[in-house]
């Protein structure tokens, strides 16, 4: 069948309004957010495996046909939500159809009684949190992305929100799915209950074994009120047996945020214009705000930008003397808390962890730090910018381990980098069992001069090393980001044996492949 054939077919099975083949639409859905494909649109470069047609369905059934339609003619699908993704999860790989499930955002159900809210899989984070708290509710869940980024993708890559300690990871509000399999099936979990969780074999597939229509949400009271603090924590291994110890007494912070003593020293001297020198601002914004101040304050744009891009290109020389110097005159590094909730347990929280804090050497600074953090905690997915514009790359990974190997971890992972990146981290999303890393890197090609795909390939040297010291020290290769094209040669590294049981569900899920093609090392 050819683009036209499956245009016509696809706009038969919704309407002619909802499908499209322009090409402005089909390059537009040809990339995501994931960074090595910016690098390409700064290039210049073309979307490499436009879809054939995108296509908006507005219901559960228009979602099987399409399917069905599909699966007969061998056409990939590629499910979609806001393309906020970082990872080219959403990436088509051989042409195929986009499926943008964004009119799919109702409020299908809210359960008082059960505490539980059922969405459409297209809403919007925002829209959901939203709707939520018109009625004095809450989900609960935050990430960075919130404005642009739906529950579908927060469930394909097991999404984690800023106040994850206290509330859990998406994977932990999820009562029941509504999916369509590669055949064209529809499935309701809500009816199976039981010693298997079958939740658990759709969240974080992205895409690979189903697409999800709409999921039923555990939600929780809105917060009669909110703490939060700074603490400056005199070393870092101290910060992270502090954060250790709060989750383990069963205290339930809502943030809990500690950054090494790089980006705490960026943060104390950065000037962020719209932050107005927050030194809890995101980390690519006071990277670039502090090269930029460093190197080129007050001059034109082309030389801040020449200056930062020489910055990127000596990455090793400034990761030593960080690690030389930083420790010892650093003063400390960052720590922001907070608790939430009915007032009498968020006070009584916030005292007992104030205390575990203080007792382990932490400085209380007061609500500042904290209340800064609240107002710019979104900033992080506009802030990257300069460094592409400097010619450089700037990217995140977001790794878990438990608490005994977790400073191993981040030591393995800054070894690995330094000498391709500026690499600095925070520590967040603590549990009672481990807690995960945050790091940010930005680099650029060695030399100026360098052939085109140079930045490319320093690139992928750089994944590739966090990767490989990741996996040696036996963390998860993603905490909240999705695996995608990005990670996906790890996922046997990581998984081993159990990609035998993940090929054979998708081979009983979707026995055509059509599903999302190569992702999640598939």
């Amino acid at each position: 069948m050819n683009g036209a054939d499956l245009a016509l077919a696809l706009a038969q099975l919704t309407a002619p309004d909802r499908v499209s083949t322009t090409l402005p639409d089909r390059s537009a859905y040809a990339r995501d957010l994931w960074p090595r494909g910016l690098l390409g649109v700064r290039a210049g470069e073309g979307a490499p495996h436009a879809p054939d047609a995108v296509v908006w369905p507005e219901t559960v059934a228009e979602v099987q046909a399409i399917v069905r339609l599909a699966a007969a003619e061998r056409v990939a699908l590629v499910p979609f939500g806001a393309g906020s993704g970082v990872c080219g999860g959403t990436l088509p790989l051989r042409r195929g159809v986009v499926v943008d499930l964004k009119r799919m955002r109702r409020l299908v159900a809210l359960d008082r009684e059960q505490g539980t809210a059922t969405f459409e899989a297209g809403v919007l984070g925002e829209h959901l949190e939203h709707e939520l708290n018109r009625r004095g509710y809450t989900l609960g869940h935050f990430p960075s992305s919130i404005m642009c980024s739906t529950l579908g993708g927060w469930l394909a890559a097991r999404s984690a929100g800023q106040y994850s300690s206290r509330y859990g990871k998406i994977e932990d509000m999820v009562r029941s799915l509504e999916f369509v399999s590669g055949t064209g099936a529809r499935y309701d979990t809500s009816g199976w209950h039981g010693s298997i969780d079958w939740n658990q074999l759709l969240v974080g597939s992205e895409g690979t074994l189903g697409i999800i229509t709409r999921a039923e949400l555990a939600i929780q009271p809105a917060p009669e009120v909110r703490h939060l603090r700074g603490f400056v924590m005199p070393r870092l291994a101290t910060g992270c047996e502090a954060l250790r110890r709060v989750m383990q007494r069963g205290l339930r912070p809502s943030v809990l945020r500690l950054y090494d003593e790089f980006d705490t020293q960026l943060a104390r001297r950065s000037s962020v214009p719209d932050s107005e020198g927050d030194e809890t601002a995101p980390h690519e914004s006071r990277l670039a705000a502090a090269l930029d101040q460093a190197f080129a304050h007050r001059a034109i744009a082309k030389i801040k930008s020449l200056a930062l891009g020489m910055a990127l290109r000596r990455p090793a020389l400034i990761n030593l003397a960080v690690d030389s110097l930083l420790p010892r005159i650093a003063g400390g590094c960052l720590l922001i808390v907070g608790t939430e909730g009915d007032h009498r347990l968020a006070d009584a929280e916030a005292k007992a962890i104030f205390r575990e804090l203080e007792a382990a050497g932490g400085q209380d600074l007061g609500p500042g730090p904290g209340e800064r953090w609240l107002a710019h905690r979104y900033d992080v997915s506009f802030k990257q910018s300069p460094i592409f514009a400097a010619g450089g790359f700037a990217d995140t990974m977001e790794v878990a381990i438990r608490w005994d190997r977790l400073l191993d971890l981040y030591h393995a992972v800054r070894a690995a980098v330094a000498p391709y990146a500026f690499i600095m981290a925070h520590f967040s999303h603590a549990y009672r069992d481990g807690c995960s890393i945050y790091f940010t890197f930005a680099g650029a090609a060695p030399d100026p001069r360098s052939a085109p795909g140079a930045v490319e390939r320093r690139y992928d040297q750089t994944w590739r090393a966090a990767l490989s010291a990741v996996t040696r020290i036996g963390a998860t290769i993603s905490h909240h980001h999705g695996v995608g094209l990005a990670k996906a040669a790890f996922m046997p590294d990581e998984h081993g044996a159990a990609m035998a049981i993940f090929r054979a569900l998708k081979r009983t899920l979707d026995p055509s492949g059509i599903l999302n093609p190569g992702k999640m090392g598939l």
